[in-house]
């Protein structure tokens, strides 16, 4: 008589993964192609095909590479990310306009209270992306932080983008 066969437990169902790995894949294929024809289109397809079967072969299809619990809440992080991003480049700009004695570069360490490595990677990237900071190095939970200034620095020790980059890991 043939066993019964469970699901290993130890191997998460990559299901849903792949397909918003798919979807992502076509989506991104389709804007930057811009032709539509049969043939452009099933070319598209087998090359998303493939990609897909090296992405599994390789092993990087996971909740790393497609955070699907993320779908939800990233849009408003990306927005508040975005008017930061724009108020940083003010701030840039009026360092820029006023000289150098406005500028006080200083290199510190910051703490990420992330749970998760990709939520202290999505916190250092941010940091990043915002203009006048630059994460330098991430160990642990600390992150090495360069500013132009010290009110970029008591902007990230007010912890704002910290808790906000915690909740999108809630």
């Amino acid at each position: 008589m043939p066993e019964n066969k469970s699901p290993d437990p130890e191997k998460p169902n990559l299901l849903p993964h792949t397909i918003s790995l798919f979807l992502t894949l076509s989506v991104f294929w389709l804007l930057n192609s811009g032709h539509y024809t049969l043939l452009i289109l099933s070319l598209g397809l087998i090359s998303i095909a493939l990609v897909l079967y090296i992405a599994h072969r390789m092993d990087v299809v996971d909740h790393e590479s497609q955070p699907l619990h993320l779908t939800l809440k990233i849009p408003g992080y990306f927005l508040w990310l975005t008017k930061e991003m724009i108020l940083s480049n003010i701030s840039v700009v009026k360092h820029i306009w006023l000289g150098n004695e406005t500028i006080s570069p200083v290199l510190t360490t910051i703490k990420a209270n992330q749970k998760t490595d990709m939520g202290k990677v999505i916190y250092a990237n941010s940091i990043t992306l915002t203009p006048g900071t630059v994460a330098v190095d991430l160990v642990g939970d600390q992150i090495t932080v360069h500013a132009i200034s010290r009110e970029n620095i008591a902007a990230l020790q007010a912890g704002e983008m910290d808790r906000r980059v915690c909740r999108l890991e809630d």
